[in-house]
């Protein structure tokens, strides 16, 4: 007699649970290189110099994806992209913009 539990069924829309980030390449990285790399990563898929990344995008493309690690070295990641002339950040304080410097990084 085959029963039809479908209480167990993990697979539909309610287990909507948070994935966590690929592991491939990440494991000989520290958070702050892993944040530094989600960033250049969005980036280079548009590779154009000026190329803007919203509040929108930040949260979409990167917060929903860090763990807690690597939240705690967000900041720290961001400034030095900053730091490094990668990134611009516009004066809405949120606005983010590939840098001419950033452009060639990943045409090398």
């Amino acid at each position: 007699m085959k029963s039809s539990n479908k209480s167990n069924d993990k697979s539909g829309p309610h287990n909507n649970r948070r994935k966590s980030p690929p592991k491939t390449n990440s494991v000989n990285m520290n958070p702050k290189d892993q944040v530094k790399e989600m960033f250049i990563k969005w980036f280079k898929k548009n590779n154009t110099l000026g190329q803007t990344m919203s509040k929108q995008d930040v949260v979409r493309n990167i917060l929903t994806k860090l763990d807690s690690k690597q939240d705690d070295a967000l900041n720290e990641a961001m400034e030095e992209l900053v730091r490094k002339g990668l990134i611009e950040v516009q004066a809405d304080g949120v606005t983010l913009s590939w840098t001419q410097k950033g452009v060639d990084l990943v045409e090398k």
